[in-house]
């Protein structure tokens, strides 16, 4: 089992970079794969970058691809999301989540991550 609690949210401009991290509990926090995934108002939770235990194969949703760059450190139980050149449109709830994804076409789903932390606020203005 772990827990998982989000920091670094706030309230940034257009173009401005953040990086949000994820502290876990636990002491098999290297077995899981993690995941952000992120929710505006009135819209559907989607994926936005996960990273393979092991190898740290990583995975982007097309939207942040080449904006946002997630890594671990399993030393430190700790996942973060680099977000570059933010838009309007990425402001969201931003989950991180862990699990066991199975396939590359797993990473993105979010019913395959079993583990969730209660999010952060990210609102990108103009």
């Amino acid at each position: 089992q772990v827990q998982l609690v989000e920091s670094g949210g706030t309230l940034v401009q257009a173009g401005d970079s953040l990086r949000l991290s994820c502290a876990a509990s636990g002491r098999t926090f290297s077995i899981y794969a993690m995941g952000w995934f992120r929710q505006a108002p009135e819209k559907e939770r989607e994926f936005v970058a996960a990273i393979s235990s092991g190898t740290g194969s990583t995975y982007y949703a097309d939207s942040v691809k080449g904006r946002f760059t997630i890594s671990r450190d399993d030393a430190k139980n700790t996942v973060s999301l680099q977000m570059n050149s933010l838009k309007l449109e990425d402001t969201a709830v931003y989950y991180c989540a862990a699990g066991f994804p199975y396939g590359e076409s797993e990473y993105a789903k979010s019913r395959k991550y079993g583990y969730w932390g209660q999010g952060t606020q990210v609102t990108v203005s103009s």
